[in-house]
């Protein structure tokens, strides 16, 4: 996020030995991904998961669902999973499948972080192997195993940032097109896939209104064009999807969105959580997030800093507080920790700043040298290539390279890492002034929060100070790293190391055999559920059932029904009815 001088010209036959390492370092990010996962036979984030696949069933041309009253899953993500239900109408097979599609997604956020540091300027060597460790994040991780949204977003918006840098950094009017054409297509198709993608769209525009004289007129009409055809088509998609699967409508929260924004409770709800949500994403990237916030909202205060990374830095930063802001006001209470300290919303930028935070520590120690060298390259320029420039220009470069570190680059680290414990602290100490004691009597669900378990190895509550302390741990081992002799290898190592413990910790047990905790209902009969049986039971039943749709009743189950359930204290069956399965709450009734 600092100004560097251009990279060397690539050696002879380095080109293909990089596409090489790209191809099998995504490969090994599959691999890992399909190890963790290879226990994750079945829905257990419900009804988020489950609301996906019914989708993706549904577009495919499978049997739907009613979800009326549930939260609305929008079809972008869905239209992934959509090639499986034609291979398969198994629901076993295709959530494997599934979580093979989010393992594939998720790593190929390692090429498109290597293309990103790329295009900031970092070497080869060095964008490959911090590309790859960033790749192995906790957000990269853990919701790769899991049918959801969450394993796409972080790849989408890497892909947004390399678009947005290519829209605005000059070159060719071509290029400039197709990047803005991407970038806008991006933002529509994260816009399809989830809310948070709505943001993505504001960015995008808020972009292209304050470069509007800055960006050639092509490039904003590519832009401008793609990310608009593409939000009208994924309306349209996903209001098919809400008249097939959500006949009574899906949850509607613009009630409480607008209550939330036009109180002062609301307000403070809203602000609370956005807080929270920092400082999960703070945390729960061993506190690089915080460094690389800290240098971007310094980036954004010099006037004399590149004019591309001041956009990058710029957009990043406001879709992160857009998101956390937005989502944390339209999130109702659910009576659990995650309402005041969350960070799934954020996890699709967490591999962002994740990146920025590495960037800002091994450069930040460089300043002066780096302007030294920009100074050289100035001079290099006006002087038509001579050999004072070149000499300079390259003296600039080996001080970035970096062997030496003056008193000032020593100062510089410091100061980002304060800035990073500074916003935890302040982050951290909202969540508890407004939280208060409901984080301890509030539900605690251990799937909201993996990074800050490993962070404390207390798997049953949210202890926010140990959490911010062992996260700063791992910073000033980071810091450290940064300020050694050949920083780049060794603050990568660091990472790695803090990255393969986390895998470690993640790496899932055998399961307990136990019978299954939902109803058997046997192909091809029509199958029922009474008014009276919990979500928790119904949702993930409608994806078990993948020859027809699941019908509700109230009271006697409709006439040519086969399988009926029904709540555990409904009684007796009628007559011509036998009871077939009972567990957890709920009885089954069969008359086929």
């Amino acid at each position: 996020m600092l100004r560097t001088p251009a990279p060397p010209v690539p050696r002879s036959g380095a080109a293909p030995r990089v596409r090489w390492l790209l191809a099998a370092g995504w490969v090994a990010q599959v691999a890992l991904r399909l190890w963790l996962n290879r226990y994750h036979g079945a829905p257990v984030a419900n009804p988020d998961e489950t609301g996906y696949l019914l989708a993706a069933r549904w577009l495919a041309g499978g049997a739907g669902a009613d979800l009326s009253g549930s939260t609305f899953y929008q079809a972008g993500y869905a239209l992934l999973l959509v090639p499986i239900f034609w291979l398969t109408s198994d629901p076993g097979l295709a959530y494997r499948l599934a979580v093979g599609v989010g393992a594939v997604a998720a790593a190929s956020a390692y090429p498109v972080a290597y293309v990103l540091l790329r295009r900031l300027r970092v070497g080869r060597r060095a964008a490959l192997a911090l590309a790859f460790t960033a790749g192995s994040s906790p957000s990269l991780l853990v919701f790769s195993g899991f049918a959801l949204a969450d394993a796409v977003l972080p790849v989408v918006v890497l892909g947004w940032l390399v678009a947005l840098h290519d829209l605005v950094a000059g070159g060719p009017l071509r290029r400039r097109v197709a990047a803005g054409a991407a970038a806008g297509g991006l933002a529509a198709y994260a816009m399809a896939v989830h809310l948070r993608g709505t943001v993505i769209v504001a960015v995008c525009l808020l972009v292209l209104v304050a470069l509007w004289r800055r960006l050639p007129r092509a490039a904003l009409i590519a832009t401008l064009v793609s990310a608009v055809a593409g939000a009208v088509a994924g309306d349209a998609l996903n209001g098919a999807l809400r008249a097939a699967l959500y006949p009574g409508g899906p949850r509607d929260l613009s009630g409480l969105l607008v209550e939330r924004l036009t109180s002062l409770e609301g307000q403070a709800w809203a602000l609370s959580g956005a807080a929270g949500q920092l400082w999960y994403l703070v945390a729960g990237t061993w506190g690089l997030a915080g460094v690389g916030l800290a240098g971007a909202a310094a980036l954004l205060t010099r006037r004399s800093a590149p004019f591309v990374p001041r956009v990058l830095a710029g957009a990043l930063l406001t879709l992160t507080l857009g998101i956390a802001y937005a989502s944390s006001a339209a999130l109702p209470d659910e009576h659990r920790v995650g309402n005041f300290a969350y960070g799934r919303y954020l996890a699709c930028v967490a591999v962002a700043w994740t990146l920025v935070g590495m960037l800002v520590l091994l450069r930040a120690r460089r300043l002066p040298a780096a302007r030294a060298s920009a100074a050289g390259h100035a001079q290099a320029g006006a002087g038509r290539a001579s050999a004072a420039g070149r000499a300079q220009a390259g003296a600039g470069r080996a001080s970035v390279a970096g062997r030496g570190l003056s008193g000032a680059g020593w100062l510089s680290v410091v100061r980002h890492v304060v800035a990073a414990a500074g916003l935890l602290a302040v982050t951290g100490g909202v969540v508890a002034w407004y939280a208060g004691d409901r984080l301890h009597r509030h539900a605690f669900i251990a799937f909201d929060f993996p990074e800050v378990i490993f962070l404390t190895q207390r798997p049953g509550s949210l202890d926010l100070v140990a959490a911010s302390l062992s996260a700063l741990a791992l910073l000033a081992c980071l810091a450290g790293a940064a300020l050694a002799r050949r920083p780049a290898v060794l603050a990568t190592a660091v990472l790695g190391l803090i990255q393969m413990a986390f895998v470690v910790h993640l790496a899932p047990a055998p399961p307990a055999p136990g019978p299954d905790w939902l109803p058997a209902p046997s192909p091809p009969g029509r199958v029922a559920v009474e008014a009276g049986v919990k979500w928790n039971v119904w949702v993930p039943l409608s994806y078990r059932v993948w020859w027809t749709g699941i019908e509700r009743f109230r009271g006697t189950p409709p006439e040519g029904v086969c399988t009926a359930v029904v709540p555990q204290e409904a009684g007796p069956p009628p007559a011509g009815w036998t009871v077939t399965g009972a567990r957890h709450g709920w009885v089954t009734w069969s008359r086929c």
